[in-house]
Order: C-alpha cells, then structure tokens, then sequence
C-alpha cells in the first residue's frame, strides 16, 4: 500500500517537468507514487512524462483532452 500519492496537473510545462520530477524522485523517502494529469499539452510534456514513467514504476500519467482549470469543491 502507498503511504503518498503527489498529483502534478501538467500543462505545457516542458521546460519546468524535468525539475520537478527529479526533486520529487530525489527525495528519502521512497514510498509514494506520483499521479501526473496532462491535460492536452502541445509542447513536450507529454513525452517527458512518458520517459520518466518508463523509468520510474511509481509514476503514473493520466492524458485528457483540455478542459482547462476545475474547480473540485469538498
């Protein structure tokens, strides 16, 4: 069972991905999983998900058609 699970919405963050997966994968702590929503990138950001997933078995990348920001109200 996973303790964590970190959700990263991406959007046309190529040039920022590669920093930001790394310093999640660079922590200690080694049990969590990370939960990556492209939400219809047209830059690069999909396959930079998709080369740190064939890396990494605790990332997973959900892809969906743009429908922009959503407000989740709990």
């Amino acid at each position: 069972m996973v303790k964590l699970s970190i959700i990263i919405p991406v959007f046309n963050t190529g040039n920022f991905l590669n920093n930001c997966l790394n310093s999640i994968l660079k922590q200690s702590f080694e049990d969590f999983e990370v939960i990556c929503v492209d939400d219809g990138s047209t830059d690069n950001s999909l396959n930079i998900l998709k080369s740190y997933e064939n890396k990494d078995y605790r990332i997973k990348i959900f892809t969906q058609n743009n429908k922009g920001q959503v407000l989740l109200v709990i």
